[in-house]
């Protein structure tokens, strides 16, 4: 990833932490999955919209994006990915998590 693109990345990630955390300081009774719940949904409603093709079946950059299943395929990926490389993907309670 060039340094600009993960610049765009690193401030998109961090400024939708920011709103999230805004929005459950600004309302207390928020449930903060229900923010959490609606930031995916726009992020993916977004997502999608980037990744529409151009409309020539022969356009060889959108080929891995010319399907919705492709697209979903991808937007699985990441979604993984960025999961796996979270610091919450593992949390001291989660039930298999051995007790002593």
């Amino acid at each position: 990833m060039k340094e600009s693109d993960e610049n765009v990345f690193n401030q998109s990630f961090e400024q939708a932490v920011a709103l999230g955390n805004q929005m459950a300081e600004h309302d207390g009774e928020a449930d903060v999955w229900d923010i959490a719940d609606g930031l995916i949904a726009g992020a993916i409603q977004y997502w999608l919209y980037s990744r529409q093709p151009c409309g020539n079946p022969q356009c060889e950059d959108c080929a891995p994006m010319s399907t919705a299943e492709a697209r979903m395929k991808e937007l699985l990926r990441l979604v993984g990915e960025a999961a796996q490389d979270s610091e919450y993907y593992h949390s001291p309670s989660d039930a298999n998590v051995g007790r002593a």
